[in-house]
């Protein structure tokens, strides 16, 4: 199946799941729900705020390999996070390719105080407040998935909650239609959209394209504090992990060995305060 097929099949399958969860909740009452809650927590902070931050991510599977967690409680694993230290914490949501689902995001934000990152493929108004009213404080959006108007309408919308949209990229054409967008937030992940293929070379080939404001997460691909170090040498504000802590027996312990070498000062590329932009 080549790419675009590709594409197109997902987005039907995504799209398909959305609207049989809006004939059980209308988008209206899912609408009102959004904006009934807490105001969204801060991420640009958390993100800035720690030399090059962990985000740890709770995922039960991924695509093309299946399962590769158990997990007995989503709120005592949040915890072992926060202790950790992560900056965020990212839940995937999705339960097509991820296994995932809202309750999860939902026990994870009841659980810490640190931001939350909703990571599903989101192609609709009615995830976005539906990810607002289960606590999401971050929302992705894909730019290979998304055609210029929709990407558009989405990001407002995010905004609009008072949430912060992160373009996820894969190349430096994406990374470019990120910038143009406005996004203060880009995530560039290192695997392919749908497959287990990780090109770590690809946040090095599009961060030099990056305005200085922007915020770099690197996604996929970090499982040690030398693959920490590499990203942030490359720029990383922030790294995504996630198979390495959900298999690991001591999950907190390995985050907070992650973190310290992120803020260690010897840490390369790592921000000095006095340069976080707000």
């Amino acid at each position: 199946m080549n790419a675009a097929a590709h594409v197109e099949r997902i987005l039907a399958e995504v799209t398909q799941d959305v609207a049989a969860r809006e004939a059980v909740v209308p988008f209206k009452e899912i609408k009102a729900l959004s904006r009934s809650v807490d105001p969204a927590r801060d991420a640009v902070s958390a993100l800035l705020s720690r030399g090059c931050g962990v985000i740890a991510e709770i995922k039960r599977a991924i695509p093309g390999r299946g399962p590769i967690a158990e997990v007995a409680s989503i709120p005592d694993l949040a915890r072992e996070f926060e202790k950790g230290g992560a900056s965020l914490i990212a839940c995937h949501t999705d339960r097509l390719y991820h296994q995932g689902s809202l309750s999860d995001m939902a026990a994870a934000h009841d659980a810490v105080s640190v931001p939350i990152i909703c990571r599903d493929l989101i192609v609709d108004p009615y995830q976005i407040h539906e990810a607002r009213f289960h606590g999401a404080d971050v929302v992705p959006l894909q730019v290979a998935m998304l055609d210029q108007h929709r990407m558009e309408s989405l990001f407002d919308r995010i905004e609009s909650l008072g949430m912060l949209a992160m373009l996820e990229v894969r190349t430096p054409a994406e990374a470019e239609i990120a910038v143009a967008l406005g996004a203060r937030l880009i995530g560039v992940n290192a695997r392919r959209l749908g497959g287990v293929e990780i090109n770590r070379a690809a946040f090095a080939e599009i961060v030099p394209l990056l305005p200085a404001e922007n915020i770099r997460v690197a996604m996929s691909g970090v499982s040690s504090p030398a693959e920490l170090l590499s990203y942030a040498a490359a720029g990383a504000d922030a790294v995504v992990i996630g198979e390495r802590l959900m298999t690991s027996d001591t999950p907190g312990s390995l985050t907070r060995t992650l973190v310290a070498t992120g803020q260690h000062p010897s840490c390369p590329g790592r921000r000095p305060p006095e340069s976080h932009i707000a």
